[in-house]
């Protein structure tokens, strides 16, 4: 049996876009759809489950910031914004609404398509599992770990993190005490090399979700830890015979 076709959707406000987008991820093997709104993309969202979503910020009717937020109550689809906007600011604000990633436009084809597919291939990889239990469990104060269903706990409340929080979360808890530089965790989370020039704030903003979602003192963290100059690490694996 044939295998099944990953499938993107693309939102744009301008056609001239969409159907260049459409042409070029159709020609290297996805299943494209289309939306020319917010509203619209919210729609073929819920019709058509896509694999990953590339969605403009500047649109009529529903802004991108809008459907990011909308789409991050009932899933965590990979978003990759595209932004116009020259304030890094503006730019960031898809970042702490849950969006995977963004590129700036005007932006080219090729730069995207291998984005696309190093986030999807994330997806597929699990990161290394170098310190993980044979049990797949973490143990860290009240936080539970579960590598094997990509899940995490604090105390009994699962707290919903999107894939590329969950993949950057198993990176630093399962290397405990290890600095990674932002431009590792570029590497090994998102898979964008150095020659990609990927902006390293994507990781700053990703640390500082995971921190508001885990900590119990975003600002006075405890668990994920800045280590100058160096990047972040994870503070300490307690026991996993919990």
């Amino acid at each position: 049996m044939e295998n099944r076709k990953e499938k993107i959707l693309v939102v744009d406000d301008e056609a001239s876009i969409r159907r260049i987008l459409e042409t070029r991820l159709s020609m290297i093997g996805y299943d494209v759809v289309t939306a020319g709104d917010g509203e619209e993309a919210l729609d073929v969202f819920r019709k058509s489950s896509p694999d990953l979503i590339v969605l403009d910020v500047m649109m009529p009717k529903l802004d991108g910031y809008g459907v990011c937020q909308e789409l991050r109550k009932e899933s965590d689809v990979p978003i990759i914004m595209l932004t116009a906007l020259a304030d890094v600011a503006d730019r960031i604000t898809g970042l702490e609404l849950g969006a995977d990633d963004y590129i700036a436009k005007p932006f080219s084809p090729k730069e995207l398509e291998s984005r696309i597919r190093c986030v999807l291939r994330r997806r597929a990889s699990k990161i290394s599992t170098v310190g993980v239990p044979s049990s797949g469990i973490m143990y860290v104060g009240n936080l539970k770990i579960d590598t094997n269903k990509r899940q995490v706990y604090k105390g009994d409340e699962r707290i919903r993190l999107t894939g590329v929080e969950y993949s950057l979360l198993e990176l630093l808890a399962s290397h405990s005490g290890k600095a990674f530089s932002r431009g590792e965790i570029l590497l090994k989370v998102w898979g964008y090399t150095s020659e990609q020039h990927a902006d390293t704030r994507v990781v700053d903003v990703h640390i500082s979700r995971l921190r508001g979602k885990l900590e119990d003192d975003p600002n006075n963290p405890e668990l994920i830890l800045t280590s100058r100059g160096a990047g972040y690490l994870f503070q300490r694996i307690t026991d996993s015979d919990h």
